[in-house]
């Protein structure tokens, strides 16, 4: 597949019904592979220490709001998370509205949002879908968002988890076009040290772990 492919959500005027099945089928692979756990664990990891409490998340390409109804389960009585999501796309949104999350519809390039809006911010599965140039920049908005700090969950780059996304598309039902941007996005993730520098060049400092599922947590706190 050409690297200059482009993914059904990237676009903004994608097929609403192809953007809704394609969602329901990254809920699906988030549970079996890894997706809500990667993104729990990196949360974890930078509440660790903090008061019990409420917590403002931001979710940033939210999707149909799978992660941070998990979020909110998994953290809870400790933490009550309040989480907004956002994602470019009207479809998806409304699919987060109708599972009563509050939801934003914004470009990801221009967030409408002050900074310190939010105590963290989490972007899953996002930044693959940006030119390597775009992150740095992407990373410095975000975490001028955030009072605490930012998780980035993600993808990590490999020939076998290639094989394992086709293979699971096609025992799995999902969509065709699930099966096609799948691929795609396994091959545009990341290796460990590539995201790493990544957020150094947004000048910020991470820990970026390997988790299962062929997945990455790359999380910072701010200074308090």
């Amino acid at each position: 597949m050409s690297a200059a492919a482009v993914e059904t959500l990237d676009c903004r005027d994608a097929d609403p019904a192809v953007v809704r099945a394609t969602l329901a089928d990254i809920a699906v692979s988030n549970t079996l592979f890894g997706g809500r756990q990667a993104a729990t664990w990196g949360v974890r990891r930078l509440l660790a220490g903090r008061a019990a409490g409420p917590i403002t998340l931001l979710d940033v390409g939210a999707g149909m709001g799978d992660i941070a109804r998990h979020l909110v389960a998994r953290l809870a009585p400790r933490w009550a998370l309040r989480p907004v999501a956002l994602d470019h796309l009207r479809p998806a949104a409304r699919l987060c509205q109708a599972a009563d999350l509050p939801a934003l519809v914004a470009d990801l390039a221009h967030l409408p949002l002050r900074p310190g809006a939010v105590d963290v911010v989490l972007v899953s599965q996002v930044l693959h879908h940006l030119a390597r140039n775009q992150v740095p920049a992407f990373l410095r908005c975000l975490n001028g968002l955030a009072g605490m700090g930012v998780v980035v969950a993600d993808l990590r780059r490999a020939r076998l988890a290639q094989a394992g996304i086709w293979a699971a598309g096609h025992i799995l039902p999902f969509h065709p076009v699930t099966r096609r941007d799948g691929m795609l996005s396994v091959g545009r993730g990341f290796h460990r040290r590539e995201l790493a520098a990544l957020c150094a060049a947004a000048g910020v400092r991470p820990t970026v772990a390997r988790r299962p599922g062929w997945r990455l947590v790359a999380w910072w706190a701010k200074e308090r």
